[in-house]
């Protein structure tokens, strides 16, 4: 029984860390869009929160994803008058994504889905040799 514990509490950050790196990989992505018209927003940023679960058949506590939302910071301004949503100085709103910022974050969760990949696949290393032993 402990060890499907171990794998009910492995594949919940496996989860949750999949979506940390598809969300960094979103901000990645549109890094550089910028706003088509004057007055519009460019892409915001998003971020995201984990929680605490009990899994009351189990009785073990996971990590899930509590939610998705976007960073409220500013966003950053360049210089490009001839751009079509420049405003009247000549300044176009860039996204408030921080490429550093988010490859960092990605490779942490990389690590942490590594790190939970691991304990999976000692978790059933240990669980064959058990079944080794009772042949």
């Amino acid at each position: 029984m402990e060890l499907y514990k171990a794998f009910k509490i492995s594949a919940a950050g496996m989860r949750a860390q999949g979506t940390r790196l598809r969300i960094a990989a979103e901000n990645v992505a549109n890094a550089d869009s910028l706003p088509t018209a004057p007055n519009q927003d460019p892409y915001r940023r998003k971020l995201l929160t984990f929680k605490n679960v009990m899994d009351r058949e189990v009785g073990v506590e996971m990590v899930k994803v509590n939610k998705v939302m976007p960073d409220r910071s500013d966003f950053g301004m360049k210089y490009e008058p001839s751009h079509p949503a420049a405003n009247d100085q000549g300044y176009v709103q860039t996204p408030n994504v921080e490429t550093l910022v988010e490859m960092m974050d990605m490779r942490e969760a990389q690590r942490s889905y590594e790190a939970n990949l691991n304990v999976i696949q000692s978790s059933r290393s240990m669980l064959l040799k058990t079944l080794d032993i009772l042949q």
